[in-house]
């Protein structure tokens, strides 16, 4: 505590300096160039760059490595530090620049010793684009050594930056695997403990796999869980320490949506698609814009113009349009991690036990002694834990096999086809997503991309999820070919937003990694089949539906049984949300009301369904996440069976009004219940990595404190620090037509003109071009020499 208090004050002390007069010329001189002519070495010929009023970067190159060589250039001087961040995040090396309150998030990542495997993997990571990315790298460190003055974090953190290297690009791709895929399992390895302790009715209950919110591209909807009768579960008469532990919030998903209409639906027979990414909010904003522009005789017109978003570390364009295609993602939640629960070979090795390899890892710490930190694997994975019995508990997950990074993802700037951009997709290697593709033609497909676990038919969902010991279930491999896929015509409208897709034998194969409740994909099917025409801008009001269909059922029960038990605190809920807007507008008092009340009810019901686990397991139990406890929670408050009313209450009516005294309780502390509006809970709270550690500099490291219409569970995702890092509407070809958000800004630095630009539209949804604005600076790089 003492040591972290001693680096807040150094940092606010920095922080003085720097605003001190003397200081001011320090901030100033970490600021990019923006206008002039620099020289770059390695260019093969002058590059120009401008930028647009946001900051949106345009590069005119002779080739594509001079392009990625610029590109590495201005990222490095916009957004040095938020790169480096990812690098370390990957890798384990937070500590090291940051200080001690970073050494439990370096020991969970460093665990899978990312950064040894890239830099024994980084000849197939690069495969063919060795070159381009060599280039980038050299841009990345001229683009750092041409600013007068280090970053201005770095100021503030009294470190140096260190160089950037060939392997910390894949780190900061691999940073995404962390971000959308987790990489503990916490959630499975909870229900699995669970079990021994539920009466199996209750744990089939608790794994129910869907709700009747499904919406999935192949296949039915699951719908709402059949309850169990009291032969087979009531929890009156099991264990209950009534001591809950459920969030009373839903957590943001990593996830997006995407969605696509084809050529048939439109005036003119153009494709257009609609990408919003959804991941922790900060300032600057995790991608950065640009527009490329280079000769290449491999591209259709013998030349490569893409637009869109790149993420700084990463020599290519992420999601965007070239004038051919366009692509964009969605986290797909396919299954990919997996338990083993292993006995370790002892002195002489035992049959079929596991060979357990230590390396010693040292985890640095920024004006602190270094770590000794020891990883032990398997065959399977790293170990995790360590059991009474001398077994052991290890990972597999798709992250640290061959193949889960590369650059192949680059390829699609100049792919074509949507024959092209699907042959390149059988070998791309992230994060595996639900990847978008439109084409000039008018045509529109949905692949999986990215690495799938090829699990021998003995590895079952139930099998993996059951029983840990995985004795028929060899160690897997992952391949990215062949992935499933739905086109047009047979499909003229695809949409995913993190919710199960698949059913049968392909949902078999790729399995459940935690797809999220369907509501808000469903919403988004509903908009597109409520129509037979689109433009580019009807696919933008479908992003920025804010109707909370979800909760509208929600608002009637409360209604309802507030009538029925005239408690104090059902009636008072009641009576403040009478006027229903059916909307998660700013404005709204219901809305947050019947949220708080279904999320409370939710916290009850999740408490009362685990009770028996949590009082064998006591402080070993974790609560699993339950993102379909929705499709278990409403057959309960509708159909009200007195077997699985938690035992802390005497009836349903007790549950609805304690639920309903927690949130009129909470909303009163603040004020009388008709002003709590949804904008005073859900307002903006997007700031800069540092503003935490200085609080006096929020005004200046922070985007505006406003509220913000939207939620989760419908396509317009707005939390205070997390929803649409970017909104994209296009269509390949009429690039000039589609639009563009993009919360935080471009710059990393307070005191850029791209500092926040373009937030307040995206705040507000106001419809900005998809393509870079005029330019208002220009620079021009030059090879040395010249």
């Amino acid at each position: 505590m003492r040591t972290g208090f001693k680096r807040v004050a150094g940092l606010a002390l920095s922080m003085l300096v720097i605003v001190l007069p003397g200081g001011w010329w320090l901030l100033h001189g970490s600021l990019p160039q923006l206008e002039g002519q620099v020289r770059l070495p390695g260019l093969s010929a002058a590059v120009s760059l401008s930028r647009d009023a946001n900051g949106t970067v345009t590069i005119d190159a002779a080739n594509e490595s001079d392009a990625l060589r610029a590109l590495g250039y201005v990222h490095a001087q916009e957004r040095y530090f938020e790169m480096d961040l990812m690098r370390r995040s990957a890798a384990g090396e937070l500590a090291a620049l940051v200080g001690p309150k970073a050494l439990e998030v370096d020991k969970q990542h460093r665990l899978h010793r990312l950064r040894a495997r890239v830099q024994q993997q980084l000849p197939a990571i690069a495969g063919d684009k060795r070159a381009q990315l060599d280039a980038y790298v050299a841009g990345v460190n001229a683009g750092l050594a041409a600013l007068r003055v280090r970053p201005w974090p770095y100021l503030l953190l009294r470190e140096t930056p260190q160089p950037w290297r060939a392997e910390d690009a894949p780190l900061a791709a691999f940073a995404m695997y962390f971000d959308l895929q987790g990489g503990e399992d916490k959630s499975a390895l909870a229900l699995w403990r669970m079990q021994p302790h539920l009466p199996p009715a209750l744990h089939a209950l608790l794994a129910h796999d869907g709700s009747r919110w499904d919406a999935p591209l192949e296949g039915a909807a699951r719908g709402d869980a059949v309850l169990p009768g009291p032969d087979a579960v009531n929890l009156r008469s099991l264990a209950d320490d009534h001591h809950g532990r459920a969030s009373p919030e839903a957590k943001g998903s990593p996830g997006s949506n995407n969605f696509a209409v084809a050529g048939t639906l439109t005036h003119d027979g153009r494709a257009i698609l609609a990408d919003d990414m959804h991941l922790t909010l900060r300032a600057p904003n995790i991608w950065f814009r640009a527009r490329l522009r280079y000769p290449d005789p491999q591209a259709p017109d013998g030349r490569v113009d893409v637009q869109g978003v790149t993420l700084p570390g990463l020599p290519l364009v992420i999601a965007g349009s070239n004038g051919h295609l366009a692509w964009g993602f969605t986290n797909s939640y396919i299954d990919s991690m997996d338990w083993k629960l292993e006995q370790p070979c002892g002195a002489p090795a035992a049959q079929g036990c596991a060979v357990v390899t230590r390396h010693r890892e040292r985890l640095d710490v920024a004006h602190g002694k270094p770590v000794d930190f020891p990883v032990d694997e398997t065959a399977w994975g790293p170990v995790a834990e360590r059991q009474p019995d001398g077994r052991v508990l290890s990972l597999r997950w798709s992250a640290r096999l061959p193949g889960a990074i590369n650059l192949g993802l680059s390829k699609f700037a100049a792919a074509g086809t949507l024959e092209d951009a699907l042959s390149i997709a059988q070998t791309i290697g992230m994060p595996t997503q639900n990847l978008l593709l439109a084409d000039a033609h008018g045509n529109i497909v949905w692949r999986l991309l990215g690495p799938v676990p090829q699990r021998a038919a003995s590895c079952t969902q139930a099998a993996r999820v059951e029983d840990p010991r995985q004795e028929d279930c060899p160690p897997w491999s992952q391949s990215a070919r062949d992935n499933p896929l739905l086109r047009s015509p047979a499909h003229d409208r695809l949409w995913t937003a993190n919710a199960r897709v698949l059913d049968g034998a392909a949902l078999a194969k790729v399995g459940d990694g935690g797809y999220t409740l369907g509501a808000r994909q469903a919403q988004i099917r509903d908009d597109l089949q409520a129509r037979n025409r689109f433009t580019e801008r009807d696919l933008l009001d479908i992003q920025l539906d804010d109707r909370a269909v979800l909760l509208t059922p929600w608002q009637h029960l409360l209604q309802d049984r507030a009538a029925v038990d005239k408690t104090p605190a059902m009636q008072a809920l009641a009576q403040a949300a009478t006027r229903w807007e059916g909307r998660a507008s700013t404005a709204s008092v219901s809305y947050r009301i019947v949220r708080g009340w279904r999320l409370a009810v939710h916290k009850r019901i999740a408490d009362g369904l685990t009770a028996p686990a949590r009082v064998a397991l006591g402080k070993d139990f974790v609560m699993p996440d339950l993102p379909q406890l929705e499709g278990i929670a409403w057959p309960l408050v509708t159909q009200r069976p007195d077997n699985l009313l938690p035992r802390r209450y005497a009836s349903w009516s007790a549950l609805f009004e304690d639920a309903a005294t927690e949130v009129r309780d909470d909303l009163q502390t603040h004020g009388p219940l008709p002003q709590r509006t949804w904008g005073e809970r859900n307002t903006a709270a997007i700031c800069h990595p540092l503003a935490a550690a200085i609080p006096f500099a929020k005004p200046w490291l922070c985007m505006p404190a406003e509220p913000l219409a939207g939620d989760g569970n419908m396509p317009r995702v707005t939390e205070p620090s997390f929803g649409a890092s970017e909104r994209m509407v296009v269509s390949p070809g009429h690039e000039a037509d589609g639009y563009f958000h993009m919360p935080g800004g471009q710059s990393g630095h307070p005191l850029s003109p791209f500092w926040g630009a373009g937030h307040e539209d995206w705040v507000q949804g106001k419809p900005t071009p998809f393509l870079p604005g005029p330019a208002r600076h220009a620079l021009r790089l030059t090879p040395a020499g010249v």
